[in-house]
């Protein structure tokens, strides 16, 4: 967002009250020389105390550079002549300056260099950024998908490709995001034309993934507000086979039924209840018939998106008090359920299964692909969040230890989320008289609603711990839906700032009501088909293929030459050389193996029994390719507006505008 800004001119104030004239030039500000004295749009501070706010020196020597770029200027009085004064007070001195005169009093005043404009949003403290990163990047994936990916792929040998990755190629990332929004203090919108201007497409396009992911993300917190709803009763819901909604398959096949016989075409209370109760997916046949709406869903994804829009309304204001509880209580149940399924009988089984290296594995292909899609996904580089988290940090605030700190804490977390599935996984499999691969059969949503929802059923004090785990999936979905829309407003109220600036209230409200109205097709009796095509075609691969060229227009066209100096520039050092690479070769080469994995290997997707026909895989790439068309479209758009010749057109194009706005300079200035 350009502003204009107004440089606060020197001014010289003498003992005996004259006072030059104030020239209007540019809406100049004076002030007068009073330690601690505060202007509305603007600081006035004596350079003695400066040394204290940071490690670069201000002089108030003449000539010499201070802050960002700028020199101090001494200025003269008429009286003064073209002679110099010393920068300690000294007396004047040079040609024609005549009699010298002491300048005792002489102080020295920095002044901060204002915008006319609104300032822009920061966080309360500093904490606030830090569990809002977290609360995004620890979302359902981790508790689900880390670790049934894990013992899939060769249990603790998986740990080796999954740290690779993540050193090599989500952390650089990671951190990149970080800096840039920190140093440009924009959205993924309007960031474009301060990096390569033709690249603003990119920013259109992250905005549509966030809205496609709003459209099923919250359905899946809708189905854990049901569950919580139903546990609010003596005996679980979906404990028994008792219920109208149960089938004559139905069986209760734990260690203490002894007179229960299995078979193939048997089905658990918790498998009926989540897909004839909760789902009731059994009325519709597949994706070309979804059926009605089930009000019950619609109840329950209103309520959720009402607790959205009371927590972003305001921005990182309210937001980032909200997340002090959604961030911190799932890692106070993750610690009561670990506690509590290690005590289990069985649990040694299930961590056993979980850790077990199997080295062979790393020789496949698979097990690298899914290092790397599970580490990005997780981290969630590309949805524009990170960008617009870190737009409302102070400008020196260390950005480089934030995203090691919280991609830390975020694979930590996946780690020990391991642990809390398959304790539970191993006592399951201990009271069924199973193998643990035969009970961990289920992944996705699936694993918890179905497979971990029925262990809590036959835990002792079933109905404390099925409301804290589900009040835990509940936590951790908002965190992640409170950051996916707030990287969407922010993008774009920087982009139209005069329009919706004041009217943030409204536009969230309409956002949210966007939302909601797109998700109602996976509220239907085929949702949870339409949650799975969503999921595996229309973000997935289109958010890579844009952090790609993010990517690639940082290093290449921006320069990592000119990135690293912006980030010297905030933090005080320059990056070393393990981050160029990165960012230059590693990351690119990271990125482009995940897109041509998935293209060389496309998913077979199915889900209770229904394989999705070749039709709605062309519809999910449809829906891929509606949020990437929009990066070509800009460029082409971009080059038939710009004026002049094609390589006049072009090289505008890639050139980016001044960041004026982004960080506060200081100017000296002496006063006697």
């Amino acid at each position: 967002m350009e502003t204009k800004d107004t440089v606060m001119m020197n001014m010289l104030t003498m003992d005996k009250g004259e006072n030059e004239g104030e020239k209007d030039k540019g809406k100049e500000e004076v002030g007068e020389e009073e330690e601690g004295t505060q202007q509305e749009n603007g600081r006035l501070m004596l350079a003695d105390g400066l040394a204290e706010r940071g490690p670069k020196s201000l002089t108030s020597c003449s000539g010499q550079q201070v802050s960002n770029g700028f020199t101090s200027s001494t200025p003269q009085s008429p009286k003064e002549g073209p002679g110099t004064a010393d920068c300690c007070g000294g007396p004047a001195s040079g040609p024609g300056s005549g009699p010298t005169m002491p300048l005792a009093g002489l102080r020295t005043l920095v002044v901060q260099q204002t915008s006319l404009e609104r300032p822009r949003e920061t966080w309360s403290k500093k904490m606030d950024f830090l569990l809002s990163v977290i609360g995004y990047a620890v979302d359902l994936g981790n508790v689900w998908r880390f670790p049934y990916i894990c013992y899939q792929n060769g249990g603790g040998a998986f740990l080796l490709p999954y740290m690779l990755m993540a050193v090599f190629g989500g952390v650089p990332l990671f951190y990149m995001e970080l800096a840039l929004g920190q140093f440009h203090r924009s959205g993924c919108i309007s960031i474009w034309k301060h990096i390569c201007p033709i690249f603003k497409g990119i920013g259109f396009a992250i905005c549509i993934i966030a809205l496609y992911v709003a459209f099923y993300y919250n359905t899946i917190m809708a189905w854990a507000l049901y569950y919580l709803l139903s546990s609010f009763r003596g005996t679980l819901p979906w404990s028994t086979c008792t219920n109208s909604w149960n089938t004559a398959n139905c069986n209760s096949y734990m260690s203490t039924d002894h007179n229960v016989s299995w078979s193939n075409s048997s089905s658990s209370p918790a498998e009926e209840f989540y897909t004839r109760q909760v789902l009731q997916v059994h009325l519709s046949p597949g994706l070309h018939q979804l059926g009605s709406v089930s009000w019950q869903l619609a109840l329950c994804l209103l309520f959720i998106f009402t607790i959205v829009y009371f927590s972003i309304w305001k921005g990182v204001k309210t937001s980032g008090k909200v997340v002090w509880v959604t961030a911190t209580f799932p890692y106070l149940v993750l610690l009561v359920l670990l506690i509590r399924g290690a005590t289990l009988p069985g649990a040694w089984r299930g961590v056993v299964f979980y850790l077990k290296p199997d080295w062979k594995k790393l020789l496949s292909t698979t097990v690298w692909i899914d290092a790397a899609a599970q580490i990005f996904f997780s981290l969630g580089p590309g949805f524009g969040v990170l960008l617009a988290f870190a737009s409302y940090n102070p400008f020196h605030n260390n950005c480089y230890k934030d995203a090691l700190i919280t991609s830390s804490v975020n694979c930590m977390t996946s780690f020990l989320s391991g642990f809390v599935i398959f304790t539970v996984l191993g006592y399951m499999a201990e009271m069924r008289k199973q193998d643990v691969d035969a009970v961990a059969k289920d992944a996705g949503p699936s694993l918890l609603f179905i497979i971990y929802a029925e262990a809590i059923a036959n835990m002792p004090a079933a109905t404390f711990f099925s409301i804290i785990f589900f009040l835990m999936i509940i936590m951790l979905g908002l965190d992640s839906t409170f950051a996916g829309l707030e990287g969407v407003i922010t993008a774009m109220l920087d982009e139209f700032p005069h329009i919706l600036v004041k009217r943030r209230e409204w536009f969230v409200f309409g956002l949210v009501c966007v939302c909601y109205l797109g998700a109602l097709s996976t509220l239907t009796y085929g949702g949870a088909f339409v949650v799975k095509l969503f999921e595996e075609y229309a973000t997935g691969p289109a958010v890579i293929t844009v952090v790609l060229l993010e990517v690639i227009a940082v290093s290449w066209f921006y320069g990592t030459n000119r990135f690293c100096n912006d980030i010297q520039l905030m933090l005080g050092f320059y990056p070393g050389c393990f981050w160029r690479v990165c960012w230059v070769a590693i990351c690119p080469s990271f990125l482009l193996f995940i897109i041509i994995s998935f293209l060389a290997f496309p998913p077979e997707v199915s889900l209770f029994n229904y394989h999705y026909p070749q039709w709605t895989t062309v519809l999910g790439y449809c829906i891929g390719v509606s949020s990437f068309i929009c990066v070509p479209s800009y460029m082409v758009f971009h080059l038939l507006n710009a004026k002049g010749t094609f390589k006049q057109r072009l090289l505008k194009s890639i050139t980016p505008e001044p960041s004026s706005n982004n960080h506060r300079d200081f100017i000296v200035t002496n006063a006697v």
